[in-house]
């Protein structure tokens, strides 16, 4: 694996992810045990639109060449999904949570470690 295969693959996980928040907003979160109401669709939406954003930053990058522009890239995406699991640990903490929103931290943290070794740690960056 290189770091442009690993950004489109991380491109069509997140599309993916943004378009289910929107088309169906209360489906992701009732995995891990949230129940969103109605009236509350907007925190899925704009998660939802945050995560099209993030994808779209992934889809254009396979086409970066420069190491800057991948170091950048790469802690972009490093620094989101620290962002999330952090808060989704904090919302576990404050009983807001399922436990079964430690899957989707864990996946967050092969996220970081995968961009860690395909986007800082490898002196090739094709």
């Amino acid at each position: 694996m290189n770091l442009r295969i690993l950004l489109t693959l991380h491109a069509l996980v997140t599309f993916a992810a943004g378009v289910v928040l929107i088309a169906a907003p209360g489906l992701i979160p009732g995995a891990v045990g949230v129940r969103v109401t109605p009236d509350a669709y907007l925190v899925c939406y704009l998660l939802g639109a945050a995560e099209l954003a993030v994808a779209f930053l992934s889809l254009a990058g396979t086409s970066l060449r420069g190491p800057e522009a991948a170091r950048l890239l790469t802690w972009t995406v490093i620094v989101f999904h620290a962002c999330t699991a952090a808060v989704e640990a904090y919302a576990f903490a404050r009983a807001a949570a399922d436990p079964a929103i430690w899957a989707n931290v864990a996946l967050r943290l092969v996220v970081i470690a995968l961009f860690s070794q395909y986007g800082l740690r490898r002196k090739e960056r094709s």
